[in-house]
């Protein structure tokens, strides 16, 4: 899982790197932004995965990089995102407070200098959460349709929007 999520990100880098040429600035200062967060969480992934269990810094080691990952989930959120990838503002918000609830729910297992391992995995959950809805953005960002059972997409040209008041 953790190489197709990477595989992602490798992919979303290029493709928005060889489309970078001659847009306008806004666009332009988004993919910059965008491929900076994608390195970052590959290298907080990476060494996550190079965390010596045995080494006795384990547990602070992981606990630096989630709150690593949080940041930059926030920034995610924060980006300013142009006109035509406005429908990822939602999903990038989500992502980062999925993020943010983890990080905080593996602080809590480990706290009082002791493992809570129904904590631990309540973390594990929202911490896929964020990057399920990462994995969706970046496939959005691809031009394609995520494959799941909880997604629904909907044309503009379809969708009838009508605003109605319920006050007196």
């Amino acid at each position: 899982m953790k190489h197709r999520f990477l595989t992602l990100l490798l992919s979303i880098i290029l493709c928005l790197s060889l489309t970078a040429c001659g847009e306008d600035p806004e666009l332009t200062k988004f993919k910059k932004e965008l491929d900076n967060f994608c390195s970052q969480i590959e290298e907080i992934d990476a060494g996550m995965n190079n965390i010596d269990a045995s080494s006795e810094t384990a547990k602070e080691d992981l606990l630096d990089y989630l709150d690593r990952a949080d940041d930059n989930f926030k920034k995610l959120a924060n980006l300013s995102v142009p006109e035509e990838f406005a429908y990822i503002e939602e999903l990038a918000d989500k992502a980062s407070e999925d993020m943010t609830q983890a990080v905080t729910l593996y602080h809590d297992s480990f706290s009082n200098n002791s493992f809570n391992e129904y904590t631990f995995d309540y973390a594990s959950e929202y911490y896929k959460r964020a990057f399920k809805r990462l994995t969706y953005i970046i496939t959005l960002l691809h031009g394609d349709v995520p494959e799941s059972d909880g997604v629904i997409i909907y044309d503009e040209e379809d969708v009838e929007i009508s605003v109605t008041s319920t006050a007196d």
